[in-house]
């Protein structure tokens, strides 16, 4: 069964505001992305997370990219961490990353944008105690590991496009809805968590009910730009951030945040190409315009 995502389910699914809330009740995101050549991937996550509603933002990234992007997103709190010859977040900087997360305490994490060949990804994957969102070079990294390190600990959502799809399952790109139903309920039967399959129509489906797929029903050709999915996946962070400090952080709110995430993500695109036009929406251009969504959504 295939269920569409209205307006009116985003509305109902959005996280509640209160007028005598500070920026403790609206969680906290931790972004671990970004490598020498992909530096911009973890700066429109880690700003479409703010943009989306948390309360704060942390970066962890590579120390040679930290005193520009500090002062390119004075908002977010960034960790410098070692990295290697080649520009990848190093993996002895994972028992930095712990004490950090033991003190400022994230709510969840976003693993994998512009991370390229991190020798970090194997023990963020496997030994981050913390509800993730699995995107990009971290789904590359668990396809070529042949899912053995599938994170079960904590409630997941994974946000591969077609062709990372077709990699984690090990079978082709899927050229109809036939089969991107069928993978998307694949993948979600095998990691036990929340799964996205992107492209024209995103469709998302949980462990928990495989039959009901839901199918986005706002975006466009506007989103066919690199970058987008790095802005989808902060989305999604900042929507569970908060409703996960409100209804706990478990499959329920992870799939709420998700359908909040790629509905919102969609609009904020259209609304850019209004004036921009579908050719050229950049990424950043639809992370600015996830206010004007948000506003569409609720009024």
């Amino acid at each position: 069964m295939i269920k569409k995502i209205t307006r009116e389910d985003a509305l109902h699914l959005f996280p509640v505001r209160p007028p005598d809330a500070n920026k403790g009740s609206f969680g906290r995101v931790l972004v671990v992305a970004g490598s020498r050549t992909m530096c911009g991937a973890g700066f429109l996550c880690a700003k479409s997370a703010l943009l989306a509603g948390a309360g704060l933002v942390f970066w962890a990234l590579p120390k040679s990219m930290q005193p520009a992007f500090a002062a390119a997103l004075p908002e977010v709190i960034t960790l410098p961490l070692a990295e290697t010859e080649e520009g990848y977040l190093a993996a002895e900087a994972f028992d930095e990353l712990q004490s950090f997360c033991a003190d400022r305490k994230p709510s969840v994490a976003v693993i994998g944008p512009g991370m390229g060949k991190s020798p970090l990804l194997s023990r963020l994957l496997t030994e981050l105690d913390l509800p993730q969102i699995v995107d990009a070079d971290a789904l590359n990294f668990m396809a070529a590991e042949n899912g053995i390190v599938w994170p079960h600990n904590t409630p997941v959502i994974y946000t591969p496009h077609p062709g990372e799809m077709a990699r984690l399952l090990k079978t082709d790109i899927a050229r109809d809805e036939k089969a991107r139903l069928s993978q998307v309920r694949e993948l979600a039967r095998q990691t036990g968590g929340v799964c996205l399959l992107k492209g024209a129509g995103t469709l998302v489906c949980a462990e928990e009910e495989l039959s009901a797929v839901w199918q986005n029903t706002t975006g466009g050709p506007a989103l066919a730009k690199a970058g987008s999915g790095d802005v989808l996946s902060g989305m999604i962070a900042g929507l569970w951030a908060q409703l996960g400090a409100q209804n706990g952080f478990n499959l329920q709110s992870a799939l709420s945040a998700a359908l909040c995430g790629v509905y919102a993500h969609g609009l904020a695109g259209d609304l850019a190409a209004q004036t921009r036009t579908d050719y050229g929406v950049l990424a950043g251009d639809t992370a600015l315009h996830i206010p004007a969504a948000i506003k569409e959504i609720l009024n």
